[in-house]
């Protein structure tokens, strides 16, 4: 989640997503470009599934992820929960649109089947004889005017969308916790401040200008300066993650 280039693409690709799951959700309103009564309109609409689901519950992360991944996510293991809440608020936005979004394909919309009476006529058919695989019935709907394929086509928009903000946002749940666990966070091949104290505070102060005063046939008087320590990749240093810190010498 720290990485700077990674984080800014997620970001803008769940910024689009958001954006075209709100315009969906509020075209559902106008069920062929018609304005009606709010009591004609579909019930599974009315749970904003668009536009709070995988619309603002998403766009909070997102912006974050604009951002750069939060630029000080990684001075501290507390700094970097922060980004996976708002991952965690994106993931349950998203599923929370998936299921609406599917139960409102299920159930069909609402619609006069001629009679001047609205009513749901394909919430009693069982799931083998839905009419999602049985387009000929579609023809049942007189008003509003190709009201099912209206519904079938948003919501089926809306399904896409809530199953790819999903995933992207489990992603950056995953990665965070693994910045959390291991401690590691990439920024243009840079250690992160916080790993390297937690690597010095194993050692006196003094530690390493007494090494640099030791003679040895392998290794250069000076090279153990705190200078090149500093400059030495961190991986190199600790293999290990998590676990403590060892430094070897040979020689």
């Amino acid at each position: 989640m720290c990485s700077e280039t990674g984080s800014r693409y997620t970001g803008m690709l769940l910024l689009a997503l958001a954006t075209a799951a709100i315009i969906a959700n509020l075209l559902l309103y106008f069920p062929n470009g018609q304005v009606l009564e709010p009591s004609y309109i579909t019930d599974f609409v009315w749970f904003f599934h668009g536009f709070l689901g995988a619309g603002l519950l998403v766009l909070v992360p997102a912006l974050m992820l604009l951002r750069g991944g939060g630029e000080d996510c990684c001075a501290d293991r507390c700094g970097m929960l922060f980004p996976v809440l708002l991952a965690i608020q994106g993931t349950v936005g998203a599923v929370y649109c998936v299921v609406i979004s599917s139960l409102g394909l299920l159930r069909g919309p609402f619609c006069d089947t001629g009679s001047g009476n609205y009513t749901y006529p394909f919430r009693n058919d069982s799931l083998e004889d839905n009419y999602l695989f049985n387009q000929p019935t579609w023809t049942t709907c007189q008003e509003p005017e190709h009201i099912v394929l209206w519904n079938v086509v948003l919501f089926s928009i809306l399904l896409g969308i809530g199953m790819v903000e999903a995933m992207l946002c489990l992603s950056q749940v995953i990665s965070g916790l693994c910045d959390i666990y291991c401690g590691t966070c990439i920024r243009k091949g840079q250690v992160s401040a916080s790993r390297t104290w937690e690597f010095s505070s194993h050692f006196p102060p003094d530690l390493f200008h007494t090494i640099s005063l030791l003679p040895s046939p392998h290794i250069p008087r000076g090279s153990f300066h705190p200078a090149v320590m500093q400059d030495a990749p961190y991986s190199s240093l600790s293999p290990q993650c998590p676990g403590h810190n060892r430094l070897s010498i040979n020689g």
